[in-house]
């Protein structure tokens, strides 16, 4: 998938766990996880809403849209 999500760098540079995290967003901590790996299909607009609150950050600090060739590259 094209969109990448950098959930793990915003929380390494507000240093929030994901346990810490999940609390607050008020989602389980496997969803989170899902989310923080780029396994997720989808995302709720209010669980992104969450995120944001809780991160201090904009959508676009946690999405990044990459074309299919720019995707390859930042998976190796």
């Amino acid at each position: 998938m094209p969109i990448l999500i950098h959930l793990d760098r915003v929380m390494v540079e507000r240093g929030i766990s994901l346990t810490e995290l999940a609390e607050k967003v008020g989602i389980t901590l496997a969803n989170l996880s899902i989310l923080k790996n780029n396994k997720a299909r989808a995302i709720r607009l209010n669980t992104l809403e969450a995120l944001c609150r809780e991160l201090n950050c904009q959508p676009g600090d946690l999405l990044v849209y990459l074309p299919n060739s720019e995707e390859e590259k930042a998976k190796e």
